[in-house]
């Protein structure tokens, strides 16, 4: 899981992966520790059995095999069945368990729009569903079973009949009927836990198949076999030619060209889908290029370390993943040695200390799971105290105040301006007013940058920057007006 990276936790849901930890380890443990040794328990003891019935009446045992051919009149519909029925309630479960987790991780927002019912039913609609498969499994489980034992019972009535006749005829002592008798049951009774469990492990083969194929995964992106590491990081960046796609066909990024100086800021801008998150992702090697390179300090960042290069990276997201444990703890995540001086000095530099103060407990103060305590803006300050901690050479924000507020922008924009001093900047930016000082603004469209300058000299093209400026102005004022 830690190995697998960005790109796979973006194409595939959390509950379907912690399936993995709740269901499928689950299921390939209790393969090893009782049906495989209950499988090789089961057929020495049936080899035993059956060598000894034939020891004792190579007549009653040849009478034993007809009976137990009628076995495959209906067994191996029945076994196909139950192992068809068996990978359904499999996948079922999975959905379960994926949409509970859903259910509960949104479970703040169902209140808020009292849509606690309507998502119930969702839940209850996948209970069902893994209801009916698990009945259907056990239905065709049970009725193999039961036909596995009628056709051995049928065995023991041949038994009687056949062996009642050698009795008779003196070819075969009470003695040895007994012990025959009590060799067959005990053969069938090992068989049939060995069908059984043959059957049950193939259900339980569709788990560990699915867990087989996951850990077998290859992560998209992947460490060179030797490779570099930044000692003195300057901060220049490079793009040359990139191009980039997430699917086939649909490219997000085409030719994009950009060079970035040591300490200079950077700004993305566009409408939604144009690449801009996408830049980002690939400076911290997220995803790798299509074509062209991405280069710092002029070394390929393919060619460095994942711990070199993004312990020269400092990210601010839009949505700030906050840890359920105290404000200390999460101010550390940027620096786990860091001090107790450190803390408070990375605090105050990212306006934060006062607020902290303020709570029942100061720095020890727990925040609750994902932060529920903490305002956005306090989140976010939070997000850039992590940043000073870790003093990171190359700063990327990805619209990391469009969600806030006014007052609490203002708030974070001061810590803003502390943190990127001297530094490596490249901000995709949701609103215009807060990118007017950077020293230069990349407009991008269809995957490429249309036009590059500073904020007056695009103002002054009266281009693609201008028209965004007029529809961010408009917005910002709605947003003044209901603030």
């Amino acid at each position: 899981m830690r190995k697998l990276g960005f790109a796979y936790y973006e194409q595939h849901p959390v509950g379907q992966t912690l399936s993995f930890l709740n269901t499928e380890v689950g299921a390939l443990q209790n393969l090893y520790r009782h049906h495989f040794p209950w499988f090789i328990d089961g057929v020495i003891f049936s080899v035993i059995s059956i060598s000894l019935m034939i020891s004792t009446s190579p007549q009653l045992s040849l009478i034993v095999l007809p009976c137990f051919l009628l076995y495959y009149i209906f067994g191996p519909y029945l076994e196909r069945k139950a192992s068809i029925t068996g990978k359904i309630m499999s996948d079922d479960r999975v959905a379960e368990n994926q949409k509970a987790y859903e259910s509960i991780s949104a479970l703040s927002e169902l209140r808020a729009f009292s849509a606690e019912p309507w998502d119930l039913n969702r839940y209850i609609d996948k209970v069902k569903k893994f209801n009916a498969s698990m009945i259907k499994t056990y239905w065709y489980a049970y009725w193999r079973g039961t036909n596995r034992r009628i056709t051995y019972n049928i065995g023991g009535v041949a038994i009687f009949i056949y062996g009642y006749y050698l009795l008779r005829r003196n070819d075969l002592s009470i003695g040895e009927f007994v012990s025959f008798l009590m060799y067959y049951f005990s053969a069938m009774h090992r068989l049939t836990i060995v069908v059984t469990n043959v059957t049950e492990q193939k259900v339980l083969m569709y788990q560990a198949e699915r867990l087989y194929r996951f850990i077998r995964q290859r992560p998209q992106v992947e460490e060179a076999a030797h490779p570099q590491h930044l000692t003195e990081v300057r901060g220049e960046i490079q793009f040359e030619n990139v191009s980039f796609d997430y699917h086939p066909g649909q490219p997000v990024l085409r030719g994009f060209n950009l060079n970035v100086a040591p300490g200079e800021k950077i700004a993305l801008v566009g409408t939604s889908g144009n690449g801009k998150s996408t830049v980002l992702k690939l400076i911290g090697r997220f995803y790798d290029p299509v074509e062209g390179s991405v280069a710092i300090d002029g070394i390929p960042i393919r060619s460095l370390s994942f711990a070199s290069l993004r312990g020269t990276l400092g990210y601010v997201f839009q949505e700030t993943y906050i840890f359920g444990s105290s404000v200390k703890e999460n101010i550390r995540f940027g620096k786990p040695d860091a001090t107790e001086e450190e803390v408070i000095m990375a605090a105050k530099s990212a306006f934060a200390h006062d607020f902290i103060s303020g709570l029942p407990e100061g720095y020890d103060t727990l925040v609750g799971e994902r932060g529920v305590k903490l305002s956005g803006g306090q989140k976010q300050r939070i997000a850039i105290a992590r940043m000073f901690i870790q003093n990171p050479a190359i700063i990327l924000l990805d619209e990391a105040t469009s969600a806030l507020d006014n007052t609490s922008e203002a708030e974070v924009q001061k810590a803003f301006d502390t943190l990127l001093e001297g530094r490596t900047v490249i901000a995709v930016a949701h609103r215009l007013s807060t990118i007017m000082d950077f020293d230069r603004i990349v407009v991008m469209e269809d995957g490429r940058a249309v036009e590059m300058g500073t904020y007056g000299e695009l103002i002054g093209l009266r281009g693609a920057f201008y028209q965004l400026s007029k529809g961010s102005r408009r917005q910002e004022e709605v947003e003044v007006l209901h603030g």
